[in-house]
């Protein structure tokens, strides 16, 4: 097998190619595309000509500084290693850091090995692998077992993109098929290999109180689907940390103190109080208006005086800090309560895990149609035996970004206590939006006809006449007629492209709320951004993936965001995560709240459009909502016929076994 130069010799225009584009592109810390120019004019073209000496003859450059970013380019060096493979083949330069945080600091060694490893990014496609793979090894046949494994991988984590945590054999023969690969090696090599494995087929849920005839003996479920190692794992733990937590559970407090607790809610609110105080796990479910808030406030006030210790989380920043207000007492994220200790929370990366338990008495997580599985199996595995688990979300929103779908199938196992909160009591705060969410909920989308204009309905002809209104929703409509700023306006929209998507909606939105020069990677103070990617080992405070934050000060090639949780400095290759967030997608708003939303409904959303999203956009708001309808009939009749998409998972009926051996 071939490999390619690791000298980087002067002369060399592709190496010298190489060194330039690593240098400008954030992998070299301290090092922008300014100064990866000015190495370049320098003659600075490869490793052999990086001396502190050559860095401090650089313009604005002192010894110092000189001295810092050599030290910082010989800690780079497999990361350059990596981009010595990955540039010549014409491969973006982020895919270095992405292929690093996905296989560790030797992935260049790996890919040496094994090419087709480069399938571990979602974005990598089987044409870049083969191609990578003939470049290395020009005798490379297309029956290679290592192509065939990383071919089921990424089919697999292709399928799990779209929500599924396990497949049939014949599912993944079907993806399989375009590539040219035989489905039964590939598959073998993928289960040879341990990161996938064989699961018995989820549609098949054992019913541990059906009476068995004797005569005849039980057949287990045929091993005919398989999974990640991953979330297999993932969702094994889940039922069997249920399971666990149900079985260990005692009651918090007495029926007296759990009867005070609930003064002031309804009957069928008190009975999720008690099952809170009296199970392991207990589900708390229902939209916008209903109560859940203050059911939450009750278990709160049922800790206190029973002296239990409560634990409040919520998968997002804003959506914990929301938790906070209204439950009066502190909160705070999943990846907080877990003690994440970097990047995005993955196997190993929390301080609490099934060797080091969280010791609350109760623990109540908020939101949980946002848990994908792997977070939910982290937060259950590190729950001590005996605490409490209060599951509380609402499953008529959009599913997880991740893999898995939590919440709907604990709720659809039947096997654990529920409250579903049914009556809408908001009436005056946030009225007529609960009410068009509850209609919207059931699958049906009424003419909105509110004299408060705290729900607004603005046709568009089109997306270009949809942006002109956005436009003027944020910056003159809304903040004059309710006095609601624009710092606290959010706009949401299905889709990224398109004159209504995020990015032409972003422009406009900065060119009238912020204009400048872009001084950082196209950001200046001022800018709202989102953040595209878990960084929670950033300083001083970490952050996740989807929080919308406001840059207060820029810096060398840095910027500070001001998000819910607290201020971040964001640099470096950081920045790519990056995005402006005057608009975001449905997806990314999950799970916040602003006091007023621009909801857009572009004709480009066409197919996207589903009850669940049309849902989740509306009920972002708390006191003012314009809906900005420019998909003509397609917006009602996607409220009326499009449900939730399927998922294949198998945590309802891992739960409903799980929880049926305790009898």
């Amino acid at each position: 097998m071939s490999t390619p130069a690791g000298t980087g010799e002067p002369g060399s225009r592709v190496l010298g190619s190489v060194f330039h584009e690593f240098a400008a592109g954030g992998l070299w810390s301290g090092v922008g595309k300014g100064l990866a120019e000015e190495m370049a004019k320098a003659g600075m073209t490869s490793p052999s000509t990086v001396s502190v000496s050559a860095l401090a003859a650089l313009p604005r450059v002192t010894e110092r500084r000189a001295s810092r970013l050599y030290t910082s380019w010989i800690g780079a060096g497999q990361a350059y290693q990596l981009a010595e493979i990955l540039i010549p083949e014409e491969f973006p330069v982020r895919w270095v850091t992405r292929l690093m945080d996905a296989l560790g600091d030797n992935a260049a060694e790996l890919i040496m090995k094994d090419p087709w490893r480069i399938l571990v990014l979602p974005d990598a496609l089987v044409p870049q692998a083969d191609r990578l793979a003939r470049t290395l090894d020009p005798e490379v046949r297309r029956d290679d077992p290592r192509r065939g494994r990383a071919l089921v991988g990424w089919t697999l984590a292709r399928f799990a993109r779209d929500g599924h945590t396990a497949s049939s054999m014949a599912e993944v023969a079907q993806g399989l098929r375009p590539f040219g690969a035989d489905a039964e090696a590939a598959i073998t090599a993928a289960l040879d290999m341990g990161e996938v494995v064989q699961v018995s087929d989820p549609t098949v849920v054992f019913d541990p109180t059906a009476e068995q005839d004797p005569e005849v003996e039980f057949e287990e479920p045929a091993d005919d689907w398989i999974a990640t190692l991953t979330l297999a794992d993932a969702e094994d733990n889940i039922a069997e940390g249920i399971a666990r937590l149900q079985s260990t559970a005692k009651p918090v407090a007495k029926a007296k103190v759990i009867e005070a607790a609930c003064a002031g809610l309804d009957a069928v609110q008190a009975g999720a109080v008690a099952l809170a105080a009296n199970h392991g796990v207990s589900l708390l479910t229902g939209g916008p208006g209903t109560g859940k808030s203050r059911t939450i406030a009750a278990v709160v006030t049922l800790c206190e005086s029973a002296g239990r210790s409560l634990a409040l989380a919520a998968p997002t920043g804003r959506a914990a800090k929301r938790l906070e207000e209204l439950a009066g007492t502190s909160a705070m994220t999943v990846h907080r309560l877990l003690g994440a200790r970097g990047g995005d929370g993955g196997a190993g990366r929390f301080e609490h895990d099934a060797d080091n338990r969280i010791q609350f008495d109760v623990v109540v997580v908020d939101e949980a149609s946002m848990l994908d599985a792997e977070l939910a199996a982290a937060l259950i595995d590190s729950i001590a035996d005996g605490t409490h688990l209060v599951v509380v979300g609402d499953p008529a929103q959009l599913p997880s970004i991740g893999a898995g779908r939590v919440l709907g199938d604990l709720i659809d196992s039947g096997a654990l206590p529920m409250t579903e909160l049914r009556t809408l009591y908001r009436q005056t705060e946030g009225g007529a939006i609960a009410r068009l969410a509850t209609a919207v909920r059931g699958g049906s989308l009424p003419m909105v006809t509110d004299p408060t204009r705290e729900v607004v309905v603005v046709p568009s002809r089109g997306s270009g006449e949809a942006a002109h209104r956005v436009v003027q929703l944020v910056t003159d409509s809304i903040p004059r007629v309710f006095g609601t700023p624009s710092d606290q306006i959010q706009v949401v929209t299905p889709v990224h492209r398109g004159d209504a998507g995020t990015q032409a909606l972003n422009r406009a939105l900065k060119a009238a709320l912020n204009p400048g020069t872009g001084a950082v990677r196209g950001f200046d103070k001022g800018d709202r951004v989102v953040a595209t990617a878990n960084h929670l080992d950033a300083e001083p405070v970490g952050y996740a993936n989807g929080e919308v934050g406001t840059v207060v000060s820029t810096g060398d090639n840095s910027v500070r965001v001001a998000f819910s949780t607290g201020e971040s400095e964001i640099a470096g290759k950081s920045l790519n995560d990056l995005l402006h967030g005057w608009a975001i997608t449905v997806h990314r708003a999950q799970g916040s709240e602003w006091e007023a939303v621009v909801a857009v409904m572009p004709p480009e959303a066409g197919n996207m459009l589903s009850r669940p999203l049309i849902y989740t956009a509306l009920t972002r708001a708390r006191h003012h909502l314009s809906v900005v309808h420019a998909a003509g009939p397609a917006l009602a009749r996607a409220v009326e016929q499009v449900g939730e998409k399927p998922r294949r998972t198998r945590l309802r009926s891992l739960t409903v076994e799980a929880l049926g051996a305790l009898g």
